[in-house]
């Protein structure tokens, strides 16, 4: 039953001897936003344990607002930067393959935290969530700059030998924000219906394809819901979704990664299809799937230390051996347990443990 986990795969300039793709998790143990020695030990060991693709911790970009944290890794700087090239090299040593989570908190940064504190936050229009303005409308130079600081990320992805990269736009962090009608009142290319608030995301993608080449691969994270509004929803219907996800086809994507709470879960009424078959089915692109991979219960109560018990994966196995979707992320799984893969690899399910919440407190 593994053996739809087991294949390989392949995509662009990428081929992965597995489906199984290690879900990106902020971890915080950053100082300064440096990658450390224990970071690239931590993304070592997974791939030492088969995790076909490492998708990083979210790592954000040069603008000076993208974090909130100073433990949070930043993709930019020298000492970052060598910092990343260790991950990279330790992964490839261990026969890896590993991708960075461009990433830019926008709106989600309060004012006076990250590395910059005295820099204004980015956001589509200066409003919150609900719709208040805290900020001016950003112009069309600064835009621009939000723009190109993903592909100058990029750019040292690909100097640096990564694999691929994924740029984050789910959860209502930056690039989600421009999709979100109640935070994007823009009346220039980037603001309008949800296909014209695609359009950021879309010259993102066509920036990073300059800035790395025709070689790796591209991979976009999107999500219905929102940290802000778990409830949230962008398309409501299959034909909203493939007009949105349109703009990511034309601009060049290559894989796209669907998140939802529950990976087993219909998107829309009348299929059985997910959010990630869905998006394959409407594109034709590859897509990753996630959501609470081998647990029983979502991955919120794991902010607050909760622990999960260990769920049987025969749905998982069902969906993937009717090709709805290409690949997985896992998080709690394997940031629970480095072995996840090769136990699911070796039949060893006995040996798998519930999740304890207080793995988000360590690297190991």
């Amino acid at each position: 039953m593994t053996s739809p986990l087991f294949k390989p795969f392949e995509c662009r300039g990428l081929s992965l001897p597995n489906r199984i793709v290690m879900a990106p998790m902020t971890r915080s143990f950053s100082p300064d936003g440096i990658p450390t020695e224990e970071v690239a030990a931590y993304y070592e060991r997974r791939a030492a344990n088969n995790v076909g693709l490492i998708l990083t911790e979210g790592t954000t970009t040069d603008r000076p607002s993208s974090s909130n944290d100073t433990k949070v890794p930043v993709f930019h700087g020298d000492k970052a930067l060598a910092g990343w090239k260790n991950v990279a090299e330790k992964v490839h040593a261990a026969g890896g393959k590993v991708a960075p989570q461009l990433w830019h908190i926008g709106m989600v940064r309060k004012p006076g935290t990250g590395h910059n504190p005295e820099a204004a936050t980015d956001s589509p229009s200066g409003l919150t969530h609900t719709g208040k303005e805290v900020a001016p409308m950003p112009s069309d130079e600064e835009v621009a700059d939000m723009v190109s600081s993903y592909a100058r990320s990029a750019k040292h992805a690909a100097d640096l030998g990564f694999d691929a990269i994924e740029i984050h736009g789910a959860h209502g962090y930056l690039i989600d924000q421009f999709f979100w009608g109640v935070m994007n009142q823009r009346e220039d290319k980037y603001g309008g219906d949800l296909k014209d608030r695609a359009t950021f995301a879309g010259d993102v993608i066509r920036e990073c394809r300059a800035a790395v080449g025709e070689d790796m691969p591209i991979i976009l994270r999107f999500s219905q819901w929102k940290q802000q509004d778990y409830a949230a929803r962008l398309a409501e219907t299959p034909e909203a979704l493939e007009e949105f996800l349109g703009v990511f086809v034309d601009a060049g994507v290559d894989i796209l990664h669907c998140s939802q709470r529950r990976f087993w879960e219909p998107e829309f009424e009348g299929s059985d299809l997910n959010l990630a078959g869905w998006t394959k089915k409407l594109t034709g692109l590859p897509t990753i799937s996630v959501g609470s991979v081998g647990l029983n219960s979502d991955f919120f109560g794991a902010f607050v230390g909760q622990e999960s018990g260990v769920a049987p994966l025969d749905k998982l196995y069902e969906m993937m051996e009717r090709d709805e979707f290409d690949l997985i992320a896992v998080g709690r799984a394997i940031l629970h347990d480095p072995e996840w893969a090769t136990k699911i690899k070796e039949g060893r399910t006995a040996d798998l443990t519930d999740y304890d919440g207080a793995a988000l407190k360590t690297l190991f």
